[in-house]
């Protein structure tokens, strides 16, 4: 079973956990706004992927932050910015057995979960 992490009105989600439903595929879902995401859990998964297909910057949350939050940012103040803001975390994550998919594009998803 995978574990899918998101936001439950998300269209990119939404589009996600269709697909996954079409192909029968088992998930767990973890909701960002009601369950949040650990520090330990971000740090996993941008040692996994990298801090720039974990962190949304191009969504509306991180383009409002205080542009004082938005410079210099190493991975410690990455990951206390995105517990801090579960919204600035890219959607959807997928751990599954052969690693992290971030965001949802299908042909790479079909290719990692197929």
């Amino acid at each position: 079973m995978l574990d899918l992490y998101g936001i439950p009105n998300c269209d990119t989600v939404k589009k996600a956990r269709a697909w996954l439903d079409g192909q029968g595929i088992a998930y767990a879902f973890h909701d960002y706004k009601k369950e949040g995401a650990s520090p330990e859990k971000l740090v996993a998964w941008i040692e996994a992927v990298g801090l720039e297909r974990v962190l949304n910057r191009a969504g509306t949350t991180f383009r409002k932050l205080p542009d004082a939050d938005k410079v210099d940012l190493d991975q410690a103040r990455a990951v206390a910015l995105m517990v801090a803001n579960p919204s600035t975390i890219r959607r959807p994550v997928v751990e599954h057995a052969g690693g992290i998919l971030t965001g949802f594009k299908e042909p790479e998803w079909a290719a990692a979960l197929a």
